[in-house]
């Protein structure tokens, strides 16, 4: 199949949450002998020059390097509108008019968007069977900073998460078929009531990579990993420093707690100062950082879709405790692959329960790692994916009365 996949975020280097997602569908694409062609956008002369590595993944692709100034006037200016200012943030009216130009000269059989901020390029296209992959609802992200941000700022949070909604609704109606990434969120789009069909593939971890190696861990030691300039993470990591570590600190004054991600803010780099706590920043090789202990969390309050950071802790050979929200995310069973907790004294138990037992944590490490081995590997999750394309295909047809 001739295919045009288009992405809010360029996929690649695949060294986020997203970008993973996009990257290996792409590659996965390219694998199976279609011919891709991927539009999307860099925000920088850096990010332009490592986008060109896709080439190796696809057969051709269309970048648009925008300024983040005026993307950010472009957001601001949406605030007062009924439309989302993501969508504006995510606009370009160069890549709009190379995405009509691909279109006009080019006969493609499918089209994949990535996420929701990218369905504006190609919702207007009728001729073409067309996928939108929401990943996450991002709607519900927005509703959740509601409750962790103050006022006048949360007011902006809730009209931009109920913004969001309406426009989730509309688009999802313009395609033949809505995936996610997750169950759950697929609950959410089917309570959209849109008519149109849904579809599910999860997240994988490259388990080649991610897998244990030879680095003896510190006892009583504590990680947690992901980009501190994430909200969802700068949050989680304060409240965990302040509420969770003092408790366990009481049975073992030794413990330690690295976290580990790139662009930590203030606020982060400020824990330094807690007895125990190390802030690292961004690290030339994440598992032997994340190898070194004991084990790690994931004590995310605001968590949609699936968290990467507990596949790869997982797949490592590391016992993962993280917040139940978070753990929705993981196809894993709580209590046998994954622990999970809400309050801090149920984290500080599960966490003292592991360094408290040395069999435990041998039988957790085990058994996640195995759970992902067999349920979020990539392999098993694109499979998943062309049965969505089979399905968006099936659904256009339907649709224009060919099949």
């Amino acid at each position: 199949m001739n295919i045009l996949f288009l992405s809010h975020r360029f996929p690649y280097p695949p060294t986020r949450g997203d970008k993973i997602r996009s990257f290996n569908m792409v590659k996965y694409l390219s694998e199976q002998g279609h011919d891709v062609t991927v539009a999307s956008l860099s925000r920088s002369d850096e990010e332009t020059a490592e986008c060109q590595g896709i080439e190796d993944y696809c057969d051709k692709f269309t970048l648009v390097q925008v300024n983040e100034t005026l993307q950010n006037v472009r957001m601001v200016s949406r605030l007062l509108s009924k439309d989302p200012s993501s969508m504006g943030y995510f606009y370009s009216r160069d890549l709009q008019h190379k995405v009509n130009q691909l279109l006009k000269y080019n006969q493609y059989d499918l089209i994949v968007v990535f996420s929701s901020s990218a369905a504006q390029y190609v919702e207007h296209v009728t001729d073409i069977p067309k996928m939108l992959d929401f990943c996450d609802m991002d709607s519900q992200k927005w509703l959740a900073y509601v409750d962790y941000k103050k006022w006048p700022i949360s007011m902006g949070y809730a009209l931009e998460g109920r913004k969001l909604v309406a426009d989730e609704k509309r688009l999802a109606k313009k395609f033949d078929l809505c995936s996610c990434a997750t169950d759950f969120e697929v609950e959410t789009l089917e309570s959209y009531v849109t008519g149109v069909a849904s579809g599910y593939f999860p997240n994988g971890v490259d388990s080649d990579f991610f897998t244990p190696i030879d680095v003896d861990f510190v006892k009583n030691s504590i990680c947690f990993v992901g980009r501190m300039d994430y909200y969802p993470n700068e949050v989680c990591i304060i409240n965990f420093c302040h509420q969770v570590l003092p408790i366990i600190q009481e049975k073992y004054p030794d413990v330690t707690f690295k976290v580990i991600g790139a662009a930590p803010p203030k606020s982060v780099l400020d824990l330094n100062e807690l007895p125990g706590v190390t802030v690292t920043g961004t690290v030339d090789d994440i598992r032997k950082h994340v190898q070194s202990c004991e084990v790690m969390v994931a004590p995310l309050v605001i968590a949609r879709g699936t968290q990467n950071k507990i596949l790869e802790g997982m797949a490592m050979g590391l016992p993962v405790i993280s917040s139940h929200l978070a753990a929705r995310g993981v196809d894993a069973v709580v209590g046998e692959h994954i622990l999970a907790a809400t309050t801090p004294k149920e984290y500080a138990d599960e966490i003292v329960g592991i360094f408290d037992n040395p069999d435990k944590r041998v039988k957790l490490a085990k058994a996640g790692r195995e759970r992902v081995l067999s349920h979020h590997n990539w392999p098993h999750a694109m499979a998943l994916m062309a049965k969505c394309f089979d399905q968006t295909i099936l659904a256009f047809n339907k649709k224009k009365g060919k099949a």
